[in-house]
């Protein structure tokens, strides 16, 4: 089965969090932090997701993959454009609620990427 995706871009935000923080870091992206930047116009979906043990088969053998300090944690973003991150809106949305006091000190091994969906036939 394929997901159908509607955005031209992915941003992945991916971290760790102080084990303490734990319960307090899945509470507010769940509640507020989600919500919040879902709001955002040129958003389309967001998914969050928790890194897990990676065994598959190459040449014919079972390996296990470890990438080393993977962080544990990414939230996906599905964008309209590359330009939604860098907007106003954006920048607001992520700045309210208790992520930026409560969460975002206790957050380490950050890692933000961008990706641009392949479209078969065009160069840009």
């Amino acid at each position: 089965m394929t997901m159908p995706v509607t955005g031209r871009y992915l941003f992945t935000a991916s971290m760790d969090v102080a084990g303490d923080k734990e319960a307090l870091f899945n509470e507010v992206y769940d509640t507020e932090h989600v919500p919040l930047l879902s709001a955002v116009p040129g958003v389309v979906s967001v998914a969050r997701f928790k890194r897990q043990e990676l065994t598959l088969a190459i040449g014919g053998e079972m390996r296990t993959i470890v990438v080393e300090d993977e962080p544990r944690y990414s939230a996906i973003y599905e964008l309209e454009s590359a330009d939604v991150i860098t907007s106003d809106a954006w920048a607001e949305a992520s700045e309210q609620g208790r992520w930026p006091g409560e969460v975002r000190p206790h957050t380490k091994n950050r890692r933000h990427t961008m990706r641009k969906l392949i479209v078969p036939g065009q160069t840009d």
